[in-house]
């Protein structure tokens, strides 16, 4: 039999007066109606800490109720020996301890009402009515809350509102609604006098822990106070309902087009401080999953996937997902609610926690703990004098949790065994990191509830497989033997090259997989042949340079007729000329050319003649914006990004590159006008600023943002420097510039321009251009012009190459308006097919460049297109495809060439078709 309290002392005799002093709200700013001017707090200074009135009230009440439990639950003990599960007891008392404490305490009574593991079910179950069984506030105070709250009068508002809610937390209670166009929505309102709880519970609190931490020398590495004061902010502003919302909405992008998650919209013009106004959903509350009418496990798996995509992919996680705060509806969609606590973790959290779970389940024990520290230690300095008897522990811990326990797996207790040994050396884990052990140890609390015989750790691998660019060891088993036995000269020639040969673009791809790299004997217009004899429609394109296909007639002619005269280099020859004067007239008037023997060359000139010319060193970029491999280019380009998303840090994306040069790289945001501010603050120290106008990963442009860069720096006296290496001459004749009928300084060049052969080039002003030609004088040369020069630069085979797929497109203008109905026509077939199948896939295409992710979301940023995106299901398709004779360059853009007949489309189309209803079947897509 449960202890019970004495009717005169429980908490839930009558409903609670939560107010400090006053059931009435105090104005905020903002917040709708007119108030009264409220008086400053008074404050109290106790031990060198200022305490307002309502603080002091507060410690007092901790003081009072924490010794009135304490007492007795030791009376209980001695009373009660032997009698009933003293767990139970305590549990029993505790959630009246909670209660009388107030909002704050009440969280802790959540997350232990999701803790069957940890406790005894009847134990659990004290706490369940923590979830949405609260005291709601008194009616006179809830009218005057809303009369308050709301900017508009409640008749005015609503054509009816519910006075009696339908579910009551300890911040807030909902009420139900009917918009004046018939529209039914939850109404969430702030408790009367919750906020001023909350500010001076808070403040007791944090005034108790630093007297703990002063008084206790062995609590002292816990960092109680400096926890809590990181901790205090998150606490009080889940009281402030605008700023819930639009935490609520930001949350709902992330999960726009999920197939199971949806999260209410918000009517914003309604919202306010006090009050938030959202759609009413029906469901099935998350404390009772077996009234879903759907099957635990999947729930429970659905469950987890979601706070994992939360943590992993969007940064942006729920504090409390408690069953309080989950709804079910049928057919096992999950509502998720209540965006009072909301965790956040920063683009370079994400990759760290990323990096240190994937070296875990590779067993890679010593980069696994090197990462923890990096990842979730506050002052890791602390552990510099005992890192190896420190590493050796850790290790030792990983290896427990992810190669022991696994099949009874515990976020919790891994991060509980974690911090314990941290603690041992005076070092702690820091507050976001401690916020996200709570999530978890509330969500899989949860999700174990929902289903108590689910595998954790199977499932968060199964998760985590999903959106690895790496390969399972059961993905790879599949393709070794389907497509090694399809290509087995090829692994072969891999196997044999390895010995002697580094090809970090295609047999080692850097970063990025290459497990089953083609070596290509033939390439004839839109097909390729591999050692084995396997003939494949191409979609790679070479990376984009064959737009007229691979051994164009036009273009090997004239290879093989320079190839004839001598392949002249470091010499004038009038194929240089040629290509010079065609690429010039593509730009314009007065356009002058430099030639290069790469993209990436091509960058660097400009750069560089940027620098001369403007006098200034620093180089602006955007994040995700590709340059080639110098060190400038790959600044937060490929993998990696860092800061925040308006204001991004420069990061490396390779070992080796110069600190100065990432230091000194200003990063911007490609659409964001922030961007164009950052740019005018730091005007006085930028040369120029690169970009790609039209990024192939989004195969899109923006004309308005290219055009106010252009006016900013302008202005500034700053270069504007487009990377039209993929664009140029693919998109339209020219470039992406003249889709967007906007006009940079310099160009970069390469690819197309090269006719398949190495070669690079910058085009623009020829004030800028006529900085690397010699002014006759070496001295003044070597003070005031950049040298750009290279041996090979403008040679004639590459030259005659270029020149003649140039002047064929330009006499063939027909050709990009094909490439275009030819990128429609496919891009519709491949959303057809992936929507005919149930597959959550986004298609972006535009003028021969293709891009394919499966995702359920479309982010607008390329930092968050990583997030979220199915890499395993990416990397898959590349070979599905190649069994059905369709060669899809791996996790990389894919592009069409006008060699590529109705027939090829058809075929691509058929072979999409069969590759991802062969990937569903094999458990690629899988959604409970």
């Amino acid at each position: 039999m449960a202890y019970r309290i004495p009717h005169a002392l429980s908490p839930a005799a009558e409903p609670l007066d939560l107010g400090a002093g006053s059931n009435e709200p105090e104005p905020r700013p903002g917040s709708g109606g007119t108030r009264r001017a409220a008086a400053p707090p008074r404050r109290t200074r106790v031990s060198g800490l200022h305490l307002t009135a309502g603080a002091v009230v507060e410690a007092g009440r901790l003081l009072w109720w924490t010794a009135y439990y304490t007492m007795r639950w030791g009376l209980d003990r001695v009373s009660r020996s032997g009698g009933p599960d003293p767990r139970l007891r305590l549990a029993t008392l505790l959630r009246g301890y909670l209660l009388r404490m107030g909002p704050l305490y009440m969280k802790a009574g959540q997350v232990l009402g999701t803790q069957s593991g940890l406790l005894s079910a009847e134990a659990a179950e004290e706490f369940r009515s923590f979830f949405a069984g609260l005291p709601p506030m008194s009616e006179p105070a809830l009218r005057r809350t809303v009369d308050r709250g709301l900017p508009v009068p409640v008749a005015e508002a609503f054509a009816s509102f519910a006075w009696q809610p339908v579910a009551v937390g300890s911040v807030a209670q909902v009420h139900r609604g009917v918009l004046a166009d018939g529209t039914d929505v939850a109404v969430k309102i702030v408790k009367s006098g919750v906020r001023q709880r909350l500010e001076a519970s808070t403040r007791a609190l944090g005034t108790f822990l630093a007297a703990v931490h002063a008084l206790c020398p062995p609590l002292r590495p816990y960092d109680l106070p400096g926890h809590f004061a990181e901790l205090r902010p998150l606490l009080v502003g889940q009281c402030d309902m605008r700023q819930e919302a639009a935490r609520q909405n930001e949350v709902a992008r992330n999960f726009r087009g999920h197939p199971f998650l949806h999260v209410p919209r918000t009517y914003d013009h309604l919202c306010t401080d006090d009050v938030l106004v959202m759609e009413y959903v029906d469901g099935v509350p998350g404390m009772d999953p077996g009234q879903a009418g759907h099957p635990g496990p999947d729930l429970a798996r659905r469950l987890q996937d979601v706070f994992y995509s939360m943590v992993f992919f969007h940064g942006r996680f729920h504090v409390d997902p408690h069953p309080g705060n989950i709804l079910f509806r049928p057919g096992g969609q999950i509502v998720l609610l209540d965006f009072g606590l909301v965790g956040t973790l920063s683009v370079d959290d994400k990759w760290n926690l990323s990096s240190f779970y994937y070296a875990c389940i590779r067993g890679q024990w010593q980069t696994a703990t090197e990462r923890f520290v990096r990842t979730f230690v506050a002052n890791p300095e602390r552990l510099v004098p005992h890192h190896e008897e420190y590493a050796e522990k850790l290790a030792a811990i990983l290896r427990h949790h992810f190669q022991v326990q696994t099949s009874r797996w515990s976020t919790m207790e891994f991060f509980d065994d974690a911090t314990r040994l941290l603690h041992g050396y005076g070092a702690r884990a820091s507050t976001r990191f401690s916020l996200l052990s709570l999530s978890l140890l509330t969500g899989e609390g949860f999700v174990t509830q929902t289903d108590p015989d689910i595998n954790l750790y199977d499932n968060a691998r199964r998760f985590t497989d999903l959106f690895s660019p790496y390969m399972s060891e059961a993905v790879r088993e599949k393709f070794e033997h389907e497509i090694g036995g399809l290509s087995p000269r090829s692994m072969a020639a891999r196997r044999d090259a390895a010995g002697y040969l580094v090809a970090p673009t295609h047999l080692d791809r850097y970063g990025l997989p290459s497990a089953f790299p083609l070596v290509i004997t033939k390439a004839t217009g839109a097909h390729i042949h591999d050692l084995d004899g396997n003939e494949y429609v191409d979609l790679s394109c070479g990376y984009g340079p064959h737009i007229l296909g691979y051994a164009h007639p036009g273009t090997s002619r004239a290879i093989q007729e320079a190839v004839t005269r001598g392949s002249v280099n470091a010499l004038g020859n009038p194929a240089e000329l040629r290509l010079a004067e065609l690429i010039a007239e593509a730009f314009g008037t007065g356009t002058k050319v430099i030639l290069g023997n790469s993209g990436t060359e091509a960058v660097q000139m400009a750069l560089r003649m940027a620098r001369a010319y403007t006098g200034r060193q620093r180089v602006a970029k955007f994040e995700g914006h590709y340059h080639g491999f110098s060190d400038q280019s790959l600044v937060s380009s490929l993998f990696r990004y860092s800061g925040d998303a308006q204001s991004p840090n420069p990061v490396a994306n390779s070992a080796g590159m110069q600190r100065t040069v990432v230091d000194e790289t200003l990063v911007l945001q490609y659409g964001d006008p922030a961007s164009l501010d950052r740019i005018a603050a730091h005007a006085g120290t930028l040369a120029c600023v690169i970009l790609e106008p039209m990024p192939v990963t989004t195969a899109a442009f923006d004309r308005s943002f290219l055009q106010q860069l252009q006016e900013v720096c302008a202005r500034e006296n700053i270069l504007v420097i487009y990377d039209e290496v993929i664009t140029g001459f693919r998109v339209r004749y020219g470039g992406a510039q003249h889709l967007a009928d906007v006009t940079p300084d310099l160009t970069c060049l390469g690819k197309i321009i090269g006719g398949g052969l190495p070669c690079g080039a910058v085009a623009g002003r020829p004030d800028v251009i006529d900085i690397a030609r010699t002014t006759g004088d070496p001295y003044l040369d070597i003070d005031t012009r950049a040298f750009v020069g290279g041996t090979m630069s403008g040679n004639s085979v590459t030259a005659a190459a270029g020149a003649a797929v140039l002047a064929h497109l330009k006499s063939h203008p027909g050709i990009y308006d094909e490439l275009q109905r030819k990128t429609e026509w496919l891009a519709q077939e491949l959303t057809t097919h992936a929507a005919t199948s149930a597959i959550p896939c986004n298609v972006a295409a535009a003028h021969s460049i293709f891009s394919i992710t499966f995702d359920h979301a479309t982010p607008l940023l390329i930092r968050d297109r990583l997030a979220g995106s199915n890499f395993k299901a990416n990397l898959a398709l590349s070979y599905y495809m190649r069994k059905h004779g369709i060669y899809v360059p791996e996790l990389h853009t894919m592009m069409l060439s006008a060699a590529h007949t109705a027939e090829d489309l058809q075929h691509v189309s058929r072979a999409f078709a069969h590759s991802i209803e062969e990937m569903k079947d094999d458990g690629f897509f899988t959604t409970y």
